[in-house]
């Protein structure tokens, strides 16, 4: 979808529909709206005072213009009380409102600049999160379903500023918002494709793809040279697998400072529990078990485009946890590549084994801030529900930025602690430590804590996404399905 920030007068733009908005109690719309009103001899007043336009947080109504405007329909968005319109209800206000003219077959809109008028917010961060709701809003994965024929998409979205000196800069922030939207929408389209497309050979190959597409460095290492390495822990996980292993380095180098900061993704491309086998109810979703993956790809796509004043290097140790001949037991023990030995307790919790090497690795890189995203724990999800990703690391400051990131982001993160009482949960009789205790207490605690000792002297903040990596019902901008979660975020974070 082409983006345009335009000036002009919205009563006089041409567009198969324009978009204005009604705050909750409003009896004489002023701005866009009221500009319109007149235009339309009163009708919206009209419609006010019938009650059939109420101004409701996310009531839609379409009215035709029969000709008193160049543009033949006028969609009127509700706003809901003036005392709790955000930004996050900006991006969600432009989803909403695309997916729902799209859904009416029309393929171009001009729309005001929601939240710029009487809402008194940013017009920049207004102009960015309609560009980037809209394009959240929009996606829509179906490449193994049978083309639809009357399937409409929009093309062109425009947005209209009054004032032609503000037009550069808006122009400027929907395009990051674009840019930061469809990172989200390449990590989404990761996490829906099912396993047997998207193989650990085939994310490899992506991630590749991304690479010479934005001007990354891209290396990809196999088995053999794991083995070198000495990841034990991560080959561990891998043994129960047909489809082989693959470690993979997406680099960015920036203009500011020379050590990059290391983004490392859970990159399990199907997470069956191992020999631990989860049960079969709800197992499909489990192909999203790359999600932190994803994510770390999704963002360093963006990365290349927005181009921040960092070096960054992504790190995604990749693999089926399957319950083959070959797989990892409950009682293995592996040799990590930082050097502490793992006592396998349960195999599902694979995800820390692969990050424990590839937190060490990123950290040898040169990495001085570290950033994990992973679908780590199924306890964050009780703990939190779907509306909160867990937080947890070595560093307030670095926790505090990313939480503040979140919420300009639209993403939530709440912190968990790290008291190193915790860490007698993990103590084994026989190795260094165990990946995980069976008495299920603090999972998401126990989590931070195994990877915690991973991390030598690098500042480092885990986000558990197993609870947001996946809507199972329409939730925000996103709607149904796989999030993105944690893309916009650190990409928040890099920029600002």
């Amino acid at each position: 979808m082409q983006i345009n920030v335009v000036s002009g007068d919205i009563t006089k733009t041409e567009s198969q529909c324009v978009v204005i908005n009604l705050f909750e109690g409003v009896t004489a719309p002023g701005g866009g709206t009221g500009a319109i009103d007149r235009a339309l001899s009163g009708m919206i007043s009209e419609l006010i005072g019938s009650g059939d336009v109420r101004g409701k947080w996310g009531e839609l109504t379409l009215v035709h213009t029969f000709g008193k405007i160049p543009a033949p329909r006028v969609l009127i968005a509700g706003l809901g009380k003036s005392s709790e319109f955000t930004i996050d209800r900006v991006r969600d206000l432009s989803a909403s409102v695309a997916k729902y003219l799209r859904g009416r077959r029309i393929e171009q809109f001009a729309t005001i600049t929601h939240g710029a008028g009487i809402a008194g917010l940013d017009p920049e961060a207004c102009a960015q999160a309609i560009a980037e709701g809209a394009t959240l809003g929009l996606y829509r994965f179906d490449r193994h379903k049978k083309s639809d024929e009357d399937a409409t998409e929009i093309s062109s979205m425009t947005i209209v500023e009054h004032e032609a000196a503000k037009v550069p800069a808006l122009q400027r922030a929907a395009e990051r918002g674009a840019i930061v939207a469809e990172a989200a929408n390449f990590a989404r389209d990761l996490a829906n494709e099912p396993s047997n497309v998207l193989t650990p050979s085939e994310l490899a190959a992506r991630a590749e793809a991304a690479a010479r597409e934005h001007g990354l460095g891209c290396h990809i290492y196999d088995r053999a040279w794991a083995e070198e390495m000495g990841m034990g822990s991560f080959l561990g996980v891998a043994k129960g697998s047909a489809q082989p292993p693959k470690f993979i380095v997406l680099t960015y180098q920036g203009a500011g400072e020379a050590r990059p900061l290391g983004l490392i993704g859970k990159g399990i491309t199907f997470d069956t529990g191992g020999i631990s086998i989860k049960p079969a109810a709800g197992m499909e979703e489990m192909k999203g078990d790359m999600s932190g993956a994803a994510a770390v790809i999704g963002v360093l796509k963006a990365v290349a485009v927005l181009k921040p004043d960092v070096s960054v290097i992504g790190v995604i140790p990749a693999t089926e946890n399957m319950p083959g001949g070959g797989a990892q037991k409950p009682g293995d023990i592996w040799k990590s590549l930082a050097g502490p030995t793992v006592e396998v307790i349960n195999t599902d919790a694979e995800g820390r084994l692969v990050l424990g090497d590839a937190l060490t690795y990123a950290e040898r890189q040169g990495a001085k801030t570290i950033i994990d995203l992973a679908t780590l724990t199924g306890g964050v999800r009780v703990a939190l529900g779907d509306l909160y990703s867990g937080i947890l690391g070595n560093d307030k400051k670095l926790q505090d930025a990313l939480i503040q990131a979140g919420r300009q982001a639209g993403e939530r993160y709440w912190p968990f602690p790290m008291d190193e009482a915790y860490e007698d949960y993990l103590k084994s009789d026989v190795a260094d430590l165990m990946n995980c205790t069976e008495h299920g207490k603090a999972s998401p605690i126990q989590g931070g804590i195994f990877l915690k000792r991973f991390v030598k002297d690098a500042a480092w903040a885990h986000l558990d996404i197993a609870g947001t990596f996946l809507n199972d019902r329409d939730l925000g901008p996103t709607g149904r399905g796989p999030t993105g979660v944690g893309v916009r975020t650190v990409l928040t974070y890099l920029t600002s």
